[in-house]
């Protein structure tokens, strides 16, 4: 079986069940894309708020904490391509690296009233969705964007509330 995602505990606790939370769900977004036959996977790091506010810095210039920061590998046109003509990649390749801040998902989980399986799934599913090229600036982009976010989720029968 191929290996869709590698992920790195950053300054937080190794945990099982999140690293196999993150493995469904991966999976099922490249289903969902058609990228589990091209030799691409997702890096997923797991870290703090502080953490995740440097790296939102040094790279973004916000000097702010985030949920989740997203930085593809691949313009979508070259996405679009790789994926229309199933252009396997000779060397497995990164397709991005998503940073997620584990205690904001928690604290978000809280808020927004369901459970931090449904959230962490969200901040997963949303990165992807950042990573092949989709956006939520616009209106119209973000319907596209929710849509395919919640297709994803449905899919997993991972549902709002708790």
């Amino acid at each position: 079986m191929q290996n869709f995602v590698e992920v790195e505990f950053l300054d937080i606790n190794e945990n099982k069940d999140i690293l196999n939370l993150i493995q469904k769900v991966v999976e099922e977004c490249f289903n969902e894309e058609n990228l589990k036959n091209l030799n691409l996977y997702l890096n997923i790091i797991l870290t703090n708020p502080n953490n995740i506010k440097n790296i939102n810095e040094k790279y973004r210039n916000i000097n702010k904490e985030t949920d989740v920061l997203s930085f593809p590998m691949f313009e979508k046109q070259e996405l679009e391509i790789i994926i229309k003509n199933k252009e396997k990649i000779p060397v497995q390749e990164v397709l991005g690296d998503i940073i997620i801040s584990i205690p904001r998902v928690e604290k978000q989980a809280k808020e927004y009233g369901h459970t931090f399986e449904r959230e962490l799934s969200y901040m997963i599913v949303h990165g992807f969705y950042h990573i092949m090229g989709y956006d939520h600036i616009e209106e119209s982009d973000r319907a596209i964007m929710r849509q395919k976010e919640e297709r994803v989720l449905d899919i997993l029968n991972i549902k709002r509330g708790v």
